[in-house]
């Protein structure tokens, strides 16, 4: 006993000091990851002379240019910012929808089906997440434009095509450690599949469903290069390929504006990811302690 006593103490000074030195480091890769937003916000409020001149300087009473910038970018050109946005979060919250019902769907069938078809679906989902976008973008124009799925509707199944290998991926992980009883038990009191997996399987997957719908949204709300390829930019143009627009001639920028609407783009994102936070954590957490 005199032994443990002895050295008890010293194991958790070793421990407290190793907690301050993670702390201390997870802080310091904090602030380096947030660092370029901070940077975006500020010089926001900034003019386009001000921040080519100095771009890390903290606006001050003679560089503070108000909400120039935000007003200029919203009203720039004759296509308005809000219809953008509106483009944007059709298009976002369609895309996500779509991913997230036909994938744990088909992940749910794939896992319990257990078929040499299905396994040879879940090898192609699980290929297409390694084939790199560029070998297929060239291509990607004129099949859409042979499919009429140059629109924003069309489009949402061109997201639902490259967005279903990830989602698949996560959506088997977690149907895997889901008992098969519980779906016997829904069985013998006479659900059907779609019940069963609506009323039953969905609930459960409920942590995995909104980790797969934030990576999707921020993949879809993000995307700047798949809208620009596919839509018609004269009649519809999302939040990226709008500030793209600000770009003038002869590489004249208004980094001003386009800052602006990077604040006003992620702002949504933050929103989301905060709003389904303990989501994420309550899955962490159960999946911990599953047994």
């Amino acid at each position: 006993m005199a032994m443990v006593k002895a050295v008890e103490p010293k194991y958790k000074k070793k421990q407290t000091a190793g907690m301050k030195f993670l702390t201390i480091l997870f802080a310091v890769v904090s602030v380096i990851y947030v660092m370029p937003v901070i940077i975006v916000l500020y010089n926001s409020f900034k003019a386009n002379s001000d921040i080519a001149t100095n771009l890390f300087a903290l606006p001050n009473a003679d560089t503070f240019y108000g909400l120039q910038n935000y007003i200029k970018g919203m009203t720039f050109g004759n296509y308005p910012f809000w219809e953008a946005a509106l483009w944007s979060l059709l298009i976002t919250v369609g895309g996500v929808v779509l991913i997230l019902f036909c994938t744990s769907m088909a992940a749910w069938y794939i896992q319990r089906s257990n078929t040499i078809i299905c396994k040879i679906i879940y090898f192609f989902c699980i290929f297409s997440m390694v084939v790199p976008f560029q070998m297929v973008m060239f291509t990607l124009s004129d099949t859409a434009n042979s499919l009429k799925l140059v629109t924003p509707w069309g489009i949402l199944l061109i997201y639902l095509g490259f967005g279903a290998g990830l989602a698949i991926f996560m959506f088997s992980g977690f149907v895997k450690s889901i008992p098969i009883e519980i779906e016997e038990a829904a069985d013998v009191d006479g659900a059907g599949p779609l019940r069963t997996f609506f009323s039953v399987v969905l609930p459960i997957m409920k942590p995995t469903f909104i980790s797969v719908a934030i990576l999707e949204t921020m993949w879809i709300w993000n995307d700047y290069l798949l809208p620009y390829l596919i839509l018609d930019g004269k009649l519809y143009r999302t939040i990226p390929i709008h500030m793209q627009f600000l770009n003038g001639s002869y590489g004249q920028t208004d980094n001003g504006a386009i800052m602006a609407l990077v604040v006003l783009s992620i702002l949504p994102i933050v929103i989301f990811y905060f709003a389904c936070q303990k989501y994420i954590i309550e899955g962490v957490v159960s999946g911990a302690v599953k047994g």
